[in-house]
């Protein structure tokens, strides 16, 4: 038996359009039978947090941070023609007419694909975000878990 060739994406950027194409990319190498890792850092971990407000207990700093950044892949903004929250708008109408799947859909469809999903532990720490703010069935690690799955890893890239 062969083994299954490895991707890895690290997502850098909190930007709706940068999330969907890594989730686009995973899923295809995924569905390519490829094992692929997306390790989630700095404001790319704002894609996993979770719709909703979760009660949590952190400091003034933590829930500073909290309130600044979009929560979840519903209000992320694009990198381009954000327009004041209307670019997303019309990027996600767009994408509904062409059936194209929603960013929350495609986190979904990596799941169910099995695309290991990684929250970095350390950035998690600097910007305050806790376990309970994420989504279920996500990993947590630091860079060298990263770096592991990186090394053995026909295809890395950084979004």
């Amino acid at each position: 038996m062969t083994q299954k060739e490895k991707s890895t994406i690290v997502l850098f950027s909190g930007e709706l359009d940068k999330a969907i194409a890594a989730f686009i990319i995973a899923n295809g190498a995924a569905a390519y039978d490829h094992e692929v890792t997306i390790f989630f850092t700095f404001w790319g971990l704002n894609a996993l947090r979770k719709d909703e407000p979760i009660a949590v207990k952190k400091g003034f700093l933590e829930r500073m941070f909290g309130k600044m950044m979009p929560r979840g892949a519903n209000k992320l903004g694009l990198s381009k023609m954000n327009f004041a929250g209307m670019g997303p708008q019309m990027i996600k109408h767009v994408m509904k007419k062409h059936n194209a799947l929603s960013l929350p859909q495609l986190i979904e469809l990596a799941q169910e694909q099995g695309v290991k999903l990684v929250a970095c532990t350390m950035t998690m720490d600097l910007l305050g975000l806790q376990k309970e703010e994420l989504l279920d069935g996500i990993e947590y690690a630091g860079v060298a878990a990263y770096f592991g799955d990186a090394s053995e890893g026909k295809v890395n890239l950084f979004i």
